[in-house]
Order: structure tokens, then C-alpha cells, then sequence
């Protein structure tokens, strides 16, 4: 006699669900949307907080000279007022005026013009020579003027300030522009910076192979070492313009005759010593900032990239 269907135990062939193994659920991922939100939020916080921080070193770096036109638009007695005035005033085309017939500024702004120009330019070509050949010629000593070099950059300047005078008076030098244009036509800092570029760009075998072909130092340097440093040279020799243009010390110690002014010491010479006309100043330092404004706005991008570049090769 058969039985049941129902009454039949399972075939091991063919199993029944309650006879099936037990396996662990998988844990399903969150949809795409869901995970991208996820991923997005710590990105949002730390970008928030970049352009915070962004936005709080324009305001402090720019704030100066903001304030500095403000004091420049006004007298002496809103200048110093508690609490400070932070809206310009009305009297700016009146104060430029007093500082053009005051001193001659025109003629102390071409002067800082020809000699940042004439440091910048002596900079770029000079201490890219002076790198080249420390760091591409062999000559006996190479290394330990190099080092002499390097240590000069730790010697305060104001302690060559006496026998840097002397030596300028013994030249008849003194109150005369190539007092000024001289001694900064090369820099320590400037030699070290294009070594290190002229080492890492310009290998040896191309230097070898210039050699081969009959080219002698002087030409290897003008045709093939300089153009490859040229953007550096340029970095250079922004900072040497830069350098010399807000240079003060040196200047009014061997500047004696007021059409030999640079700009800066024109500003001091706006100021006499029982009263400080600060709107006078002050309109007087924004005017000698304005060249520094423009280059800046038309070289800015070349500066900073030439910055991080030679952060990178130093």
C-alpha cells in the first residue's frame, strides 16, 4: 500500500524551503544619491572653512592699504580720531597736490623708477651668471665661495652700512644715483636662488654636447643656460625691483640733494620734525604704491608661480 504524498520525507534531490541552508543577508549599499551626500559633506565643511580663512587673510593683507587711502582723504585731526574713520574723505586731489609742490615727487618717482629698474635688471643677468658658474663650471675654490656666498645672507646689513659709505665716498659716489644702483646689482640670495634653478634644469650632457658643437662658456650661457632660467631670472629680478623701490635706509644715508630723491625718502621729506601732517604722509605713500599696484597686477600670477617653483627647487 502506497502513502500520502504529503506523508513522504523529503528527497535529498529535490529539498523543501524549511530544508534549504540558511545563509546571512548581505548588507545592501545605500542608493548612489545617498552615498554621494555622504561623501559631499566633509568636502563642503573643509571648503567652507578654506574660503573663510581665504577671505580673512585678503581682508588683513589688504586693510592697510585701504586705511592708508582713508588717512589720505582726510587731515590730520580725522586721521586720529576715536573711533577711526573707516570712510574716505574729500581731500585727496588736494593733498596729492601739496605733496607734488611740497617736494618733487614726479622727479623722486622717475628716480626710484631708473633705479629698481637698473637693480632688477643687473639681478636677473648678473647673479644668473654668477649661478651658472657655480653650478655648471669647475674651478679651483667653487665650493668654498660658494659657501662664503651663502654665509653673507646671515651678516645683518646694517653692519656693512660704514664700509659700504666708505667705499662710496672714496669713489665720489655719494649723493648720486649709482650710490644707490651699484651695490645692489648682485645679492647672495640671488646667486643662491639661480644656482639651485641652473642645477636642476640644465643637465650636464647638454652642456657637453654644446661643447662638443664648439660652443665656449659665454654662448652655452646665452643660448642655452639663460633661456631655460628665464622665468626665474624674471621672478628674480621682480624681487630685486620690488627690494629697491621700498628701500629706505641706504638712501637717506647717501642721498643728500632733493633731485636725487627716491620716493621714499620724498615721503620723509613731507614730515619735519615738530609736526607730522599724517594725511600728507600718508597721501604721499599711496602715491609712491601706485607703480607697485600696477606691476603687480600685470606680473602677480608670474610672481606667485616663480615663488612656488622655486619653493619646490630650493
Amino acid at each position: 500500500m502506497t502513502e500520502p504524498i504529503d506523508a513522504m520525507p523529503p528527497s535529498p534531490r529535490h529539498p523543501t524551503p524549511s530544508t534549504l541552508p540558511t545563509q546571512p543577508m548581505r548588507r545592501t549599499r545605500p542608493p548612489w544619491p545617498a552615498r554621494q551626500a555622504r561623501r559631499r559633506r566633509p568636502v563642503e565643511r573643509v571648503r567652507w572653512w578654506t574660503y573663510a580663512l581665504l577671505i580673512l587673510a585678503v581682508l588683513v593683507s589688504v586693510f592697510p592699504l585701504y586705511w592708508m587711502f582713508v588717512v589720505a582723504t582726510t587731515d590730520t585731526a580725522a586721521a586720529t580720531q576715536m573711533p577711526p574713520r573707516l570712510v574716505p574723505g574729500d581731500n585727496f586731489f588736494h593733498l596729492a597736490g601739496l605733496v607734488f609742490s611740497t617736494v618733487p615727487f614726479l622727479q623722486s618717482v622717475l628716480n626710484s623708477l631708473l633705479v629698481a629698474g637698473a637693480i632688477g635688471a643687473g639681478q636677473a643677468v648678473l647673479c644668473s651668471l654668477a649661478g651658472f658658474a657655480f653650478a655648471k663650471m669647475e674651478f679651483p675654490g667653487r665650493n668654498t665661495l660658494f659657501l662664503i656666498v651663502v654665509l653673507t645672507m646671515t651678516v645683518p646689513t646694517q653692519l656693512a652700512i660704514v664700509p659700504q659709505y666708505l667705499i662710496i665716498s672714496e669713489l665720489g659716489w655719494v649723493d648720486t644715483l649709482q650710490a644707490l644702483i651699484v651695490p645692489g646689482l648682485a645679492s647672495a640670495f640671488g646667486i643662491f636662488w639661480m644656482r639651485q634653478h641652473i642645477a636642476s634644469t640644465l643637465s650636464d650632457e647638454i652642456i657637453q654636447a654644446a661643447r662638443i658643437d664648439g660652443a665656449n662658456s659665454w654662448r652655452i650661457f646665452w643660448h642655452i643656460a639663460f633661456p631655460i632660467v628665464r622665468p626665474a631670472a624674471f621672478v628674480l629680478g621682480l624681487f630685486g625691483y620690488i627690494t629697491a623701490w621700498n628701500d629706505f635706509f641706504w638712501p637717506f644715508v647717501v642721498l643728500k640733494s632733493p633731485e636725487n630723491y627716491t620716493a621714499q625718502i620724498a615721503i620723509k621729506a613731507l614730515q619735519n620734525n615738530r609736526d607730522i601732517d599724517l594725511g600728507l604722509a600718508m597721501s604721499g605713500s599711496f602715491l609712491a604704491t601706485i607703480p607697485l599696484i600696477v606691476l603687480f597686477v600685470f606680473v602677480g600670477r608670474r610672481l606667485v608661480a616663480g615663488i612656488m617653483d622655486g619653493a619646490f627647487k630650493g
